[in-house]
């Protein structure tokens, strides 16, 4: 992953994030003063953890010749005890009952090399700075 993620401000209180050509489009829900046009910034974090264990299952899967039917992810939240943030955040990899018993614990540990929650376990140092850029 290389290249710089551009964040701009698309109206209200849309942000956008343009980057490799994608653009990932957020917004604040309409309790919060957006439109509830996108999903909010914090979801597609916590979205970005299951998807990215995953990618990890169904490789698995797929480098095996397991069919991907009938497997899905559920990840659950758990605020923490002071009532603010998340505290714990479970992934349930559910099986088709036809999943091969010999393969698992392989597929949690697929799971566990997700490279998202591998940065939130070691996290990354932030910097923010400020430019001031010339029209």
């Amino acid at each position: 992953m290389s290249g710089d993620m551009i964040i701009s401000f698309a109206g209200g209180k849309k942000v956008n994030a343009e980057f490799n050509g994608f653009t990932i489009k957020t917004d604040q829900g309409v309790y919060a003063g957006g439109e509830g046009s996108a999903p909010e910034p914090f979801a597609l974090f916590l979205a970005s953890i299951g998807t990215c264990a995953g990618i990890f299952v169904y490789s698995f899967c797929q480098s095996r010749g397991i069919s991907t039917d009938g497997i899905r992810l559920v990840q659950s939240h758990q605020v923490k005890e002071t009532g603010r943030g998340i505290g714990k955040i479970t992934l349930t990899i559910e099986l088709p009952p036809d999943f091969p018993e010999k393969y698992k614990d392989a597929v949690i540990s697929a799971a566990n090399l997700c490279a998202v929650k591998k940065h939130l376990m070691e996290p990354p140092v932030f910097e923010i700075l400020t430019a001031t850029v010339e029209p």
